[in-house]
């Protein structure tokens, strides 16, 4: 990840029995909240945005049930352990949902510790539609080779579906949920953020394209498999538009909106 895309929180707010490394990582997982807010992704507290602890392997941080994304603060995050069992005090207990999902990742032993889960309303969309994501824009085409697909299994609360879920993101940075929803993963916050971004950008192009039942342009397939080699080219680690360089300007974004108070 480009040293760009790093920035080192305060640490005057941090209570005395969270590491600076925790705290630093707590603020990022709290940021992302509020932009998931500021973006419109939100479903009320019906779905999840979770990172890893630092320095551990079975430990991460999500938010409480019963708090708004809006309202969420870096101390306001619970932390969980491997098993779902609720590490420190909270006024509001975890949900079971989310445990399964982001925990099936978590201990996966998967290295990008970011997890995050929208029901939104364009990604929601499509996961309905049967054929998926269409190569028929630029900003599908570029994102298309990072997306894979899990079949919905019900309400996600049972464990049973966890290495499905693990199985389907190998390879992957973004899951079509079916009849569900979107989720990315992301060695970083920012990373994560960036590529539910793009494919929820990439849905809404197409429901708004598809809106009238007008005939979609379509691609050559030669074009679009140059179109995916170059989006994986850009994108992947090192590349000119990395996911996750933009993570300082959604930062600078929070605080002109007067939504930077979640370093709290």
């Amino acid at each position: 990840m480009s040293e760009a895309a790093i920035i080192e929180f305060p640490q005057d707010g941090r209570p005395s029995d969270i590491s600076p490394e925790e705290w630093q990582a707590r603020c990022e997982l709290a940021a992302a909240y509020r932009l998931c807010h500021l973006y419109g992704w939100t479903d009320l507290n019906n779905t999840h945005l979770s990172l890893r602890v630092p320095g551990t392997k079975d430990h991460f941080l999500l938010n409480p049930f019963g708090m708004f994304f809006e309202e969420i603060t870096a101390s306001s995050l619970i932390k969980v352990d491997g098993e779902g069992n609720l590490l420190g005090e909270s006024d509001y207990p975890m949900n079971p949902a989310g445990f399964v999902i982001h925990g099936a990742i978590h201990m996966s032993g998967d290295e990008r510790h970011c997890v995050l889960h929208t029901h939104s309303r364009y990604g929601t969309a499509v996961s309905m539609q049967k054929h998926g994501l269409l190569p028929v824009s630029q900003k599908a085409l570029t994102i298309m080779g990072f997306v894979g697909y899990h079949d919905f299994e019900g309400p996600a609360v049972d464990a049973g579906e966890q290495p499905r879920i693990v199985k389907d993101i190998e390879g992957k940075s973004i899951l079509i949920l079916r009849n569900h929803g979107l989720l990315s993963v992301g060695k970083t916050v920012g990373e994560a953020f960036v590529y539910i971004y793009r494919i929820e950008t990439a849905c809404r192009h197409q429901i708004d394209a598809m809106t009238g039942g007008a005939e979609l342009q379509q691609i050559s397939e030669a074009t679009q498999q140059k179109s995916i080699d170059m989006g994986l080219n850009m994108y992947s680690e090192g590349g000119f538009l990395e996911a996750g360089k933009e993570w300082p300007m959604l930062l600078r974004q929070l605080e002109r909106a007067g939504m930077d108070d979640y370093m709290r």
